[in-house]
């Protein structure tokens, strides 16, 4: 089976835009205020409207209250909810749209039981743990950490480029793979040619 792609951390339309047409699943727009990619919901929608058709839109938020959210849900048409905090699954499941829960893979962490969790999520992704950093920290965390059984429903993320993308998916197997900082020419622009060069080792699988 295919991997599926997203590519996270979209700050312009035109980004979005060479995404897709190189064939990305789905791009990410980041709604929290502390990161370098965070896009208001005015900048989101006008991403959102430059897309193509079967692009899913994913919006990314670490730890809201619900009047942020639904602020958000309000103005630009999301297909599906990150969350990437310590939410509750009661959180996650409050505003009524598929989701996907970010695990960050501190020691000691229990995957299973984590899925059991967020028994109702579309996948769990997987980013790299540092204290205090949500995501989007650029390093890649030891891939033999993820279980067979689990790799079906994982999103793959935390560090990944085109230099080791083809390694990641043949070890992990992943459903699909994540991407922001391994694809930008500085933070929050994306790079073409490292899109492009993305895309052609991610399809090796």
């Amino acid at each position: 089976m295919r991997t599926r792609i997203k590519i996270c951390g979209i700050t312009r339309p035109e980004d979005g835009v060479e995404a897709a047409r190189l064939g990305a699943d789905a791009i990410g727009l980041v709604f929290y205020d502390k990161s370098p990619r965070a896009v208001t919901p005015s900048q989101a929608a006008e991403i959102v409207s430059a897309l193509p058709a079967f692009v899913t839109t994913v919006g990314l938020f670490v730890d809201p209250d619900v009047a942020s959210v639904d602020a958000v849900l309000a103005q630009v048409p999301l297909d599906l909810i990150q969350f990437h905090g310590n939410e509750t699954p009661a959180l996650c499941r409050r505003f009524g749209r598929p989701y996907l829960k970010a695990i960050r893979m501190r020691e000691g962490v229990d995957l299973a039981a984590e899925q059991r969790r967020f028994c109702d999520a579309r996948g769990l992704l997987l980013d790299t743990y540092q204290p205090g950093i949500p995501g989007g920290t650029g390093e890649a965390f030891e891939w033999g950490r993820v279980p067979d059984d689990l790799a079906a429903s994982v999103v793959l993320a935390g560090g990944l480029d085109p230099d080791n993308i083809a390694a990641a998916i043949k070890q992990v197997k992943p459903y699909a793979v994540d991407v922001s900082g391994g694809v930008e020419a500085s933070k929050g622009i994306k790079d073409a040619a490292k899109m492009a060069a993305f895309f052609k080792n991610a399809s090796c699988f």
